[in-house]
């Protein structure tokens, strides 16, 4: 993982040696079709302490939304935002985002940090490990990110022309326009992990504002707004050049690259590195995929449950053994 900081950011933040209590995450997922994939989603990430906000696309057929609405009425720690049209690659990916940090941070909620998900998306790992992680990477801000013009220039089109979103599509300029004064336009991709403190900035400092402007007609903006608004305003906290997400990339016409779709047969990826989520996923294509993975997220909840409660025991042993030999407990174990 490469962590990211300007000037401004002066050296990474270093981790707190003391014991932090468990994170709360805000979850915010897009959904638009197939909701007994979306129901196996949400049960597999599903924490009594954290929250949900659902986006259900305008343009899905009313059973979709239908089904989750009443899948979501047994859950009071889950909440939907206003269904809206949102387009692939259009700044309504972007609004979409901007609308649900705004809704968690409105609504009085208590959460820590915002990851974004899609319908078709699943963990790799438990609630318990996520939480752990995020315990041991306090105020880091996860994200892809890279110099726009150095390290991806073929994507420069999508803003130095001048785009209108449509409800079908886009329709462009072919005459060129000039970027923002003394911006450097950074890329990535859309999947982030956020502390709640970075959502505050992005929806509340008035530095975002001709970001959102420039951005509105922009192509693709969605993996290019959040990391340039990040890395050119006054923002302070470091950024780790990783998403945590397992995507397999894989040419697709004019769209050039788009996610490949995750069978039983990519397990042996899914299960390399250290990401968090993978995508993307069709159960009406492989649904045993989603059995393995279920079972190996109930298999290592099940380990670290049984690493605490061992913990737990030695702790008591330890404490009594002092009492009986007449220590201190407050008195170093060293």
């Amino acid at each position: 993982m490469q962590m990211i900081h300007n000037s401004k950011r002066g050296v990474p933040s270093q981790p707190n040696s003391l014991k932090q209590a468990k994170p709360r995450i805000a979850y915010f997922i897009l959904v638009h079709r197939y909701p007994e994939q979306f129901k196996r989603l949400f049960k597999a990430i599903h924490h009594p302490e954290n929250h949900y906000l659902i986006h259900i696309d305008q343009k899905s057929i009313s059973t979709v939304n239908q089904e989750v609405l009443e899948f979501l009425e047994d859950y009071p720690n889950a909440y939907t935002l206003t269904s809206e049209r949102v387009i692939w690659g259009g700044y309504s990916m972007v609004q979409s985002e901007l609308k649900a940090m705004v809704y968690l941070l409105s609504h009085g909620l208590k959460w820590d940090y915002f990851i974004n998900l899609s319908g078709q998306d699943f963990p790799l790992k438990s609630q318990e490990f996520i939480f752990d992680f995020l315990v041991q990477n306090p105020d880091q801000n996860f994200m892809k990110i890279a110099n726009q013009s150095k390290e991806r220039p073929d994507t420069m089109n999508r803003i130095d022309h001048y785009f209108t979103e449509t409800n079908t599509g886009f329709s462009g300029t072919k005459s060129k326009r000039a970027f923002m004064k003394n911006v450097t336009s950074y890329i990535g991709g859309q999947w982030m992990i956020l502390t709640r403190s970075c959502c505050d900035f992005i929806c509340n400092s008035p530095e975002v504002q001709e970001y959102e402007d420039f951005y509105r007609n922009t192509l693709i903006a969605d993996e290019s707004f959040f990391q340039t608004v990040l890395m050119n305003t006054s923002f302070s906290e470091d950024i780790t050049n990783d998403d945590k997400r397992a995507i397999i990339w894989i040419p697709d016409g004019d769209i050039k690259l788009r996610p490949k779709t995750l069978t039983i047969n990519d397990l042996k990826f899914l299960q390399e590195g250290e990401n968090l989520f993978a995508r993307k996923f069709d159960m009406q294509i492989d649904e045993a995929v989603f059995d393995v993975l279920e079972m190996k997220l109930e298999a290592e909840k099940a380990a670290l449950c049984l690493e605490q409660e061992y913990l737990a025991r030695t702790s008591k042993k330890v404490v009594y053994i002092k009492s009986a030999l007449g220590i201190p407990n407050s008195l170093s174990n060293n």
